[in-house]
């Protein structure tokens, strides 16, 4: 069936942009309007030496915001864990994070941090934080009973119960939440380079967006849009992969429950 699972979407991709590029040719649209699959695709080989630097920076942002909400997350997660009245006193702020809009305080971060790289990476860092944390607490407290009561009857260490109970449980937990964050992160490095609107050789995507509407270069804005979705593919993919190598061979989640 893996076949199956990568000829359907593709089959259904190529119908939606044939259909696409039918209607632009049939209505004659014009490009500064709506450019057809085609002329992006050429923009995209064309300008490919500008738009590839800026891939490249907001990638980077991306990448590093994605390590850092894991390594914070999931250390976090894990004092939450082993302390109920630290989860309690810190979780609703984590929440209160969550839910407050990136665009609203990418402007104050922005000036707080006085350096427009660390300012996106900390905005994309919020985006992604929180379905890491809020995963893997909720793996590490879902740790089979009765192997925790196995655990205490033998006398187990609570550093030998986190590291040979907790942690293997709360895997599928972090990699789901990694999965989800690795879209958010670069969701959040985008809006944060909006926000910031930083022109120049660092420049990233978002940025190039804006620069082809400014221009009315539109083949190129949609260019740029293509790239961003691509990457947020490729990261998704990569994760996804990642997760059924660790836990192929024990989880009923990527062994199909055989």
């Amino acid at each position: 069936m893996t076949w199956l699972r990568l000829l359907a979407p593709a089959v259904v991709a190529l119908l939606f942009l044939a259909c696409w590029e039918a209607a632009v040719r049939l209505y004659a649209i014009p490009p500064y309007i709506l450019p057809g699959p085609v002329l992006i695709a050429q923009t995209l080989v064309r300008d490919w030496g500008t738009l590839s630097g800026s891939l490249l920076v907001t990638l980077q942002i991306t990448l590093m915001a994605l390590a850092a909400a894991a390594g914070l997350g999931l250390l976090l997660a894990i004092l939450f864990a082993q302390s109920r009245i630290l989860a309690l006193s810190l979780f609703p702020f984590a929440v209160i994070l969550q839910v407050t809009p990136i665009v609203a305080i990418a402007p104050l971060i922005i000036i707080w941090a006085n350096d427009v790289t660390l300012s996106l990476l900390i905005c994309a860092w919020i985006v992604a934080f929180f379905p890491i944390l809020s995963n893997t607490t909720l793996g590490l407290n879902s740790a089979d009973p009765n192997l925790v009561d196995l655990f205490r009857l033998y006398r187990a260490s609570r550093w030998q119960t986190l590291w040979r109970l907790r942690l293997p449980s709360a895997l599928p937990y972090f990699l789901a939440g990694l999965r989800i964050s690795g879209g958010l992160s670069l969701i959040g490095a985008i809006v944060a380079e909006f926000v910031a609107g930083t022109g120049g050789s660092a420049s990233g995507l978002a940025w190039r967006i804006m620069e082809s509407g400014y221009q009315l270069q539109i083949p190129r804005m949609f260019a740029a849009l293509a790239l961003i979705s691509a990457t947020g593919i490729a990261i998704f993919m990569a994760l996804t992969l990642l997760s059924h190598l660790l836990l192929r061979h024990w989880h009923e989640s990527a062994t199909g429950g055989h």
